[in-house]
This record gives structure tokens, C-alpha cells and sequence, in this order.
């Protein structure tokens, strides 16, 4: 190390020190702690803001991968009742005939499962409150952050130094651990925004996704569990919203009235779940692409957003960074059994060898939907439905598109099987 700290500040070093403590980075935590390996993990918020009702209406896609994943660090029986089946994904050019429906055979399961990011959030939080593996600091802020040849720290801005044999970031795509190491990124903005909520609805949605196209932007309706207490008005059926708009509108939007805002959502749902109500608050997100150059560095690595983002279109960056855990984890715990420190120059390769083929693959189909399917503008529609019509009449592309849906392509992780 570099600097000597007074001793009194110091902490016992673990094997990783984690910093983000969002989706990613406290599944990596129990992940690792599942093998015996321990972790620091920091976290900037206050998991009771994280966790409050109504404060994050986001929902996550969950593939059949990462179930696998979250059931192996023993959150199954935890997350088993609160996510509802992907039984199917519709997809229409603004309800025009031609919808593509992609729906696995009876023996191949569903294409996933929706859940809130907050029961998600909650089942990891109490996990990691009974792990003796993993020391998680909350509301803490990383002030210095130090790589040696015999190991990394992280320095609070109380004090305390947290010191480790790895360094992993995990903060999202504004990493502050991936900036300070100079990691270049390729990127681009897509020029929109996702505004996101959850709706209540009078009909059922038959565990069915929904992605609608229309010449401004996707606007896609995702399923959830009913509610275990109806509405005032009496709904128990909800779905979770992702409406694209340009990002010049995004304003506009936020700042309509919620009877203007659900009166343009029913515009173009055209009726398909009868009446609505927004239950959860309106938030706003930018999209853009953006991929690290590289993913390790000296006793460095990425996971998760800090490693690459993408367009939310298909529902598949959760499930990105959760392989990318998968795969961290078991090549540390095959290379620590072969007496290896995790932060070994040749284990960080192999790590960044085995993701950058799945990492570069399902940024490029994803990207790839984006331009085809997403793109705004009348013509785009022409575009679409040709592109439609290819997907409807090759069904090799049809089971590719619902394998990157389940996280069944490429070499799965051991946990993610």
C-alpha cells in the first residue's frame, strides 16, 4: 500500500472489497460468501431509503439464469412467491396485424420472471444482514481507493480504511472506480428516456410482456403479481410501465398532471386491460450504450453497469451483470482452491476472457433490436414490419431471441445453471 493510516482506522482485510451495494454488488457479496470468500461492501445510501415503498417503481426481468443464480445463494424460497411468470412476449408495430408472439413450448418453461427491484433489493438486504462473510457499510462515502502489489483499500470519509485482495466495481455507468483507472468506455446516447412507473388495471395480463413500437419510441407493459390489497378503486391486476420518449419530451412528460399521463397511456394501450391507475411514481431514465474497453485492471474488476449498459428494450442488463457475477465468482473460488490470490493478474484475465464474448454478443444483438425495432419515425414502421415479417417466417431466429430472454446462450457460470 501506499499510505500507513493510523492502525485504529483500519479494518480486517477481506478478500474483496465491493464497492456498490446495489443489485449487483450485494449478489456478488452472497454469491462469493457462499464459497467462503468474504467481502467488504460500501454502499452510499441508506437501505431503508432503498427500500421504502413507492420510492423505486422499477421491475426486472429475471431470466431462467439468473433464478438459477439466486436460487443456488438461497433466495428461492424467499423470491419464489413475488415473481410473476413471463409466460410470453408480444410484440407489435402499434397494434397493426402482423404481432409476433414469442411463446416457449409447454417443456421449456417460461422466458423469465417479473419482479419489483425492491423485493429483489429486500430479499439481498436481509441475506447479507446474516452473513458473517460480508461486512457491509451503508450511508459511505469512498473517498480514496488504493491498488499495491500486496493488496487494494478503500477509504471512507469517516476514517475507516477497508482493505482487501480485489477491488470490484460496482457502482453503475457513472463508476467513479472505473474513471479513476482511466478505463475508456464505447458509447453513444440513444437520445431518449425511459419513463418508468406501475399501473393497476381492471383485466388480467395473462403473464404476457408486452412491447408496442410506435414512431416516437417502444412503450412496453410488463407483468407483475396482482395485488394482495385491491385499489380504492377495486384494481388488483398491475403491470409495470417503460415508455419511451424522445428525450427532448422527457421533461414535458414528467410534468404532466396523472390525468393528462394516464390519459396518453390508455391512448396507446387502446383498451387492451380496460381501465388503469398509476400506483407508483413516475421516474426518469436516459438511454445510451455504453461497454468498458476493459473490464479488469490492477486487482480491478467490473460488474454490472460499470462494465456495460444497455437499452432497456429487451430487458436483459440485470441479467448481463448477473453473469457477469456468476462468472467472477466461480473463477475466483477455482483459482483461491488452486491457492491463487483473487486479485492475480492471470485469475482478473480469465475472468475478462470469459465475459467478453457473452458481454459483447448480447450488447450487439440488443443494440442491434434497438435500431431495427426501436428506431423513431414513420418510416421506421415500414422497417419494423419487414423486420417482423423475417422473425415470423425464420423460426431459428424466434428460439434465438427467447434463449437471450431465458440467459440460456453462451457458457453459463455453475450458479447460473
Amino acid at each position: 500500500m501506499n499510505s500507513h493510516p493510523d492502525s485504529a482506522c483500519l479494518l480486517p482485510s477481506k478478500d474483496l472489497v465491493i464497492l456498490g451495494g446495489g443489485l449487483v454488488g450485494m449478489t456478488l457479496a452472497l454469491a462469493a460468501a457462499k464459497q467462503g470468500i468474504t467481502s467488504h461492501v460500501v454502499e452510499r445510501e441508506d437501505p431503508a431509503d432503498l427500500t421504502a415503498e413507492g420510492v423505486d417503481g422499477r421491475a426486472s426481468a429475471i431470466s431462467a439464469a439468473s433464478w438459477n443464480l439466486f436460487a443456488n445463494i438461497g433466495l428461492g424460497d424467499v423470491l419464489a412467491p413475488l415473481g410473476c411468470p413471463i409466460d410470453a412476449i408480444a410484440v407489435t408495430d402499434q397494434h397493426k396485424p402482423g404481432r409476433i408472439d414469442f411463446r416457449p413450448k409447454a417443456d421449456e418453461g417460461t422466458l423469465g420472471r417479473m419482479y419489483s427491484n425492491r423485493d429483489i433489493r429486500l430479499a439481498l438486504f436481509e441475506a447479507a444482514r446474516h452473513e458473517p462473510n460480508i461486512a457491509w457499510h451503508t450511508k459511505a462515502d469512498v473517498v480514496k481507493r488504493e491498488r499495491g502489489p500486496h493488496g487494494v483499500s478503500a477509504t471512507l470519509s469517516d476514517g475507516r480504511v477497508l482493505r482487501g485482495n480485489l477491488l470490484v466495481g460496482a457502482e453503475g455507468r457513472r463508476s467513479p472506480t472505473r474513471e479513476e483507472d482511466g478505463i475508456g468506455l464505447v458509447a453513444w446516447d440513444y437520445h431518449h428516456t425511459a419513463i418508468v412507473t406501475a399501473l393497476a388495471h381492471d383485466r388480467p395480463h395473462d403473464n404476457v410482456a408486452w412491447e408496442i413500437f410506435y414512431s416516437a419510441g417502444p412503450f412496453a407493459l410488463l407483468p407483475l403479481l396482482d395485488l394482495k390489497t385491491p385499489t380504492a378503486s377495486g384494481r388488483v391486476h398491475r403491470s409495470a410501465l417503460v415508455w419511451t420518449v424522445p428525450s427532448r419530451d422527457a421533461a414535458g412528460v414528467k410534468a404532466m398532471s396523472d390525468a393528462t399521463f394516464i390519459a396518453e397511456i390508455e391512448k396507446r394501450m387502446e383498451g387492451m386491460f380496460g381501465g388503469i391507475e398509476l400506483i407508483a411514481r413516475r421516474m426518469a431514465y436516459p438511454l445510451t450504450y455504453q461497454n468498458a474497453t476493459r473490464i479488469v485492471g490492477d486487482r480491478l474488476a467490473l460488474v454490472g453497469d460499470a462494465a456495460h449498459g444497455m437499452h432497456p428494450i429487451a430487458g436483459q442488463g440485470l441479467n448481463l451483470g448477473l453473469r457477469d457475477v456468476g462468472a467472477l465468482v466461480e473463477v475466483l473460488t477455482e483459482s483461491m482452491r488452486l491457492g491463487l490470490e483473487p486479485g492475480d493478474a492471470q485469475v482478473l484475465k480469465r475472468y475478462e476472457n470469459w465475459r467478453a464474448l457473452d458481454n459483447f454478443t448480447t450488447m450487439s444483438v440488443m443494440d442491434g433490436i434497438v435500431r431495427l425495432f426501436g428506431v423513431p419515425g414513420r418510416t421506421a414502421s415500414a422497417v419494423r414490419r419487414l423486420g417482423m415479417g423475417a422473425v415470423q417466417r425464420m423460426p431459428s431466429l424466434k428460439t434465438f431471441f427467447m434463449n437471450e430472454a431465458r440467459g440460456l446462450s453462451g457458457q453459463l457460470p455453475n450458479l447460473l445453471r
